[in-house]
């Protein structure tokens, strides 16, 4: 496995974002530029490659299945041009949520769980993947609470409907805790997921979450090692895996809450006797 997550820099150049990447001891990273400049692009691979960082995500962060037909073809666009960096960089996956039927694009909505939403999630999937047909990368969902893919069997579902060899899974178990049974046993949720999606993992992302104690239900993500994921059983059994599946610290705003969060996460993985 490797651990990576994000570096905040006052002067961003490919080799201050090497070494400080390099310096918090991450090794793996998001994508840290767009794709518009492909000399600066060659730049930022060499220095992640001096450094051995692997590029683990491109985000394409859209929504594709947006009731706006324009908003939807501007997603679907996107997507294909994210994946076809992807591809040309050889990133890890290309990541983006299934988006929404809701005019916010990551946002509930009574249609987001019907059977139309999941077809119409299945076609913007393969018109994305087939536009590219990558063969250095592959496409991926982010989990979601009130989104498909939102639960172990319906990821299970879209990977075989979807039928794609490039469509790949992105594992987020916070995402999809969402009730006080996964909240309180998410060791079953995570030890399901991966029995049963495993070798589709193509990358983590880690995070943590807390439930308050107030009425009616409310959920918080939170720092690594702050909540209540079990970061002992997900290392346990991400090390299972074949490949150096890359772990991303995410949503954090400083450096020294990065800092924080890896540490707690190499702490549980030491315990493990896990290299990260």
């Amino acid at each position: 496995m490797r651990l990576g997550g994000q570096v905040f820099i006052e002067q961003g150049t490919p080799e201050t974002w090497g070494k400080a990447l390099y310096e918090a001891r991450f090794r793996a990273t998001t994508c840290p530029f767009d794709g518009s400049n492909m000399n600066l692009a060659a730049h930022y691979l060499a220095v992640a490659k001096q450094y051995d960082i692997v590029i683990a995500e491109v985000g394409a962060w859209s929504n594709p299945i947006s009731p706006n037909d324009l908003l939807a073809k501007s997603a679907i666009d996107h997507c294909i041009q994210r994946l076809n960096l992807a591809n040309e960089i050889g990133a890890g996956v290309c990541v983006n949520i299934a988006g929404s039927r809701s005019e916010q694009w990551d946002g509930p909505h009574a249609d987001n769980l019907s059977n139309y939403t999941f077809a119409l999630i299945v076609d913007t999937v393969r018109t994305i993947i087939d536009a590219v047909q990558p063969t250095r990368t592959y496409y991926a969902l982010e989990m979601m609470p009130w989104i498909f893919p939102n639960s172990v069997e319906s990821y299970v579902q879209l990977v075989k409907a979807i039928d794609r060899k490039a469509f790949a899974v992105h594992f987020d178990p916070v995402n999809i805790i969402n009730t006080p049974h996964t909240y309180y046993h998410n060791d079953l949720l995570i030890i399901d997921f991966i029995e049963k999606l495993g070798p589709y993992i193509k990358n983590v992302h880690a995070k943590d979450i807390y439930l308050q104690p107030k009425l009616t239900l409310h959920f918080d993500e939170v720092v690594p090692g702050q909540g209540q994921l079990n970061y002992a059983v997900l290392l346990q059994r991400l090390n299972l895996l074949q490949g150096d599946t890359p772990i991303i610290i995410e949503h954090l705003s400083t450096n020294d809450q990065y800092h924080a969060a890896a540490t707690y996460i190499r702490s549980i993985a030491d315990q493990q006797n896990i290299v990260i």
